[in-house]
């Protein structure tokens, strides 16, 4: 072995009183895919706080399990297959149990684990006794037991032996990056050593999602919503998104996105259809492989975030738009022959082809009743949710799909929602899942089940070692092994930084789509603006549309002050109005709806009065395919947004910007539009009357929208 030096690094553990070790000279090693071919690579950057360094002529590593000696695992030198394989036999049962979940974990002091006094870290299990995606009466409404939904830092980490954890707070980027460097620490001073992966939906996009919300608060560079990305029809914009957001998410210790949606919209009452890149799958084929190859770079590696791509194999196709959290739907329907392979399957190809480390199936499962057979064999789809099923994840997503990740269930399908498995024990059902080809389970955090699980012959350890095995490749090649801390104060440096905003506001304008513009409403430049007297009004659910149309005045207001703003409809010469519908529940005995009205949050007779005094600027956040059709036609100019800046609003609106967005999905023409959808086919090809028209005949079907002419400034 040579000359080894045996160094203590002790560290107390704050903003920056981390031990690191940075030699970074090229070595030559060998490749393992050709033994005769030497590569250069620089020597990793070493941190710790509670173990030591081994010096082995001149190079340092990691003793990660105190043995004194260099084992395989700890040595970086090594091809990952082999440090892994190494890992994998030190590891007990319960150590590959507890790493084969991943849950919620909330920071100390947090709205869900307050009182802490000093302590950054959250350390009382979060238990819960009912169900958020049920109702009283339904089956898996209550737990009984109650479940242990997220475990307190410490015992989760070193006695359930926990490493995938999914931050659910939004603190500043220097306090995320201090409390993921404490949990670090914790997990550095167990057996083995094994860090933890910090996991995240997004956090870089305007607007709220209505499940795994995007906890995007101004925490980092703000963004378009997934569908504004998409009306951008930029792929190389979306790429330095993810480029973008990738730093400044490794910046904090977030290495793992519970992200993209490759879903296609197919029902236009399904309520996420806000975290999708759209319906049609081409454009979702093209931005999911731009925001992959963003975020995790042309290989993964140090600076990459690993991402799950959601929901396979697509969650689009709804029944009357009613979500599979919830008991009363729990099915895919396909009754369109072919329809999972021409509109479902090719954005998880095309993420799959870009290199997403793992897929998360969806909670549904494929109805036989609702669908023509679907299957290139004819053959008849097996009733469990997505995760359970075996002929989907293993033979569909592994081996015709060609995909060699890990597969990552949605959350909590072992005690929420086990459709399909209603009957079976929770081990039996974590044994179904694991053996279909389910690596990694979400939302819980008590191994428990899962150890019986194994120990009662359900699941065998070759199986277990199997996933562990691709876990640990994650966690191998992002490099957290060697360094798994960061810098706060860099880690808030980052995300202020104005440049990455900049891109993100340029994304913010392109993303603005022109529906309609009579008279040449827009743009109102210098020669027009100093005769308006702009009328704002916000719409939305109870009295926070009173309190956004005082933000959003405000916001114009500042940003350009060429513009007067007049609080007195009858002293305006011109209105906005921005309409943001809110999503109707998902409730067994309310039917889902896209029309404009009370159970949206919009006056939809006091837009009309606005638009029948004065010429009227129409802009409705398009989270949905919503029914515009009452308020669009009386508007004299209507802007399709989805999850915006105001100041990009202000740039189209005076512009400064002409708008080049198209829409992402077709809006319908009526409810009747609606009603005779079909939930597995997408709205371009769908039936001609599907599509909305307005007065101008102008179709607002996909890859619809206008722009203003500079010479004749006409639309175009």
């Amino acid at each position: 072995m040579g000359l080894l030096k045996k160094i203590k690094k002790a560290a107390v553990l704050s903003a920056g009183a981390l031990m690191l070790s940075s030699l970074v000279i090229p070595y030559a090693s060998a490749d393992p895919g050709n033994e005769n071919k030497a590569e250069v690579k620089t020597v990793p950057q070493l941190s710790v706080t509670s173990k030591d360094i081994l010096t082995i002529n001149g190079k340092e590593y990691k003793d990660l399990n105190n043995n004194g000696k260099l084992d395989k695992y700890e040595n970086w030198d090594l091809p990952v297959n082999v440090r892994v394989k190494d890992l994998v036999k030190q590891m007990t049962l319960e150590e590959k149990a507890g790493m084969m979940l991943i849950s919620s974990h909330y920071m100390g002091n947090s709205r869900s684990c307050p009182d802490t006094g000093e302590f950054v870290t959250c350390e009382q299990d979060t238990v819960t006794k009912t169900n958020r995606w049920s109702v009283p009466g339904q089956q898996f409404y209550e737990f009984n037991p109650p479940i242990v939904e997220a475990s307190a830092a410490t015992k989760g980490i070193q006695e359930r032996n926990l490493r995938y954890l999914i931050i659910r707070d939004n603190p500043s980027a220097k306090d995320l990056a201090t409390w993921i460097n404490e949990l670090q620490k914790i997990a550095e001073d167990t057996r083995l050593g094994i860090p933890v992966v910090m996991t995240s939906n997004p956090r870089n996009h305007a607007g709220n999602l209505a499940f795994g919300f995007s906890e995007a608060s101004g925490q980092f560079s703000v963004w378009p919503g997934e569908l504004g990305l998409a009306a951008t029809r930029d792929a190389d914009l979306v790429k330095e998104f993810g480029e973008i957001a990738a730093k400044e998410w490794t910046s904090t210790g977030i290495r793992k996105g519970y992200m993209y949606m490759a879903d296609v919209v197919t029902d236009p009452l399904w309520n996420r259809i806000n975290g999708t890149f759209g319906e049609h799958p081409d454009l979702a084929s093209e931005m999911i492989y731009a925001v992959v190859k963003g975020f995790q770079g042309d290989e993964l590696g140090t600076h990459s975030v690993s991402l799950t791509t959601k929901h396979f194999p697509g969650g689009g196709a709804r029944q009357d738009g009613h979500d599979p959290h919830y008991e009363w739907s729990k099915f895919n329907p396909y009754p369109t022959e072919g329809s999972l392979y021409k509109y479902h399957l090719p954005s998880f190809k095309a993420a799959i082809e870009a290199g997403t480390t793992s897929i998360m199936p969806y909670y549904a499962y494929p109805s036989n009743e609702h669908s023509v057979p679907q299957l290139k064999n004819g053959e008849e789809f097996e009733e469990v949710g997505f995760a359970y099923n075996k002929r989907l994840i293993t033979d569909l997503l592994r081996k015709e799909l060609k995909f060699k990740g890990y597969v990552n269930s949605d959350t909590s399908i072992i005690y929420s929602m086990p459709w399909g498995v209603e009957d079976l024990t929770k081990p039996e059902r974590y044994a179904k899942a694991i053996n279909a080809g389910t690596d990694i389970v979400s939302g819980e955090a008590d191994p428990t089940d899962l150890i019986k699980a194994v120990k009662d012959g359900l699941i065998k350890e070759k199986r277990i070692d199997e996933a562990v095995t691709r876990l640990l490749t994650e966690m191998m090649v992002l490099g957290l092994f060697e360094n798994p801390y960061v810098d706060p104060d860099k880690a808030q440096s980052i995300a202020d930084d104005p440049a990455s905003q900049a891109k993100a506001d340029e994304a913010h304008r392109k993303s603005i789509v022109l529906l309609r513009n009579d008279d040449n409403t827009l743009p109102l430049k210098d020669d027009k603006v100093k005769d308006i007297k702009l009328f704002v009004e916000v719409f939305s659910s109870g009295t926070t549309g009173q309190t956004r149309t005082a933000d959003l005045k405000k916001s114009i207001t500042q940003y350009d002050p060429s513009i007067t703003v007049v609080d007195n409809l009858a002293e305006a010469t011109h209105a906005l109005v921005y309409a943001i519908p809110n999503t109707v529940p998902d409730r067994p005995d309310i039917p889902l709806s896209v029309a404009l009205g009370a159970e949206t949050g919009i006056n939809v007779e006091r837009i009309k009065e606005i638009e029948e005094a004065v010429p009227t600027i129409l802009t409705v956040n398009m989270t949905s395919p919503w029914l515009i059709g009452e308020i669009e036609e009386n508007a004299a100019a209507t802007l399709a947004v989805f999850g915006v800046k105001a100041e990009a609003l202000v740039d189209v609106i005076r512009g400064k910007f002409a708008p080049t967005g198209k829409l992402p999905f077709t809006i319908p023409a009526n409810q009747e539009a609606v009603d005779n959808n079909n939930g597995d086919v997408p709205g371009y090809d769908e039936d001609p009357s599907y599509v909305y028209r307005d007065k101008n005949g102008n179709a607002y079907g996909f890859d619809f929208g206008l722009t203003y002419d500079e010479k004749t400034n006409r639309n175009q």
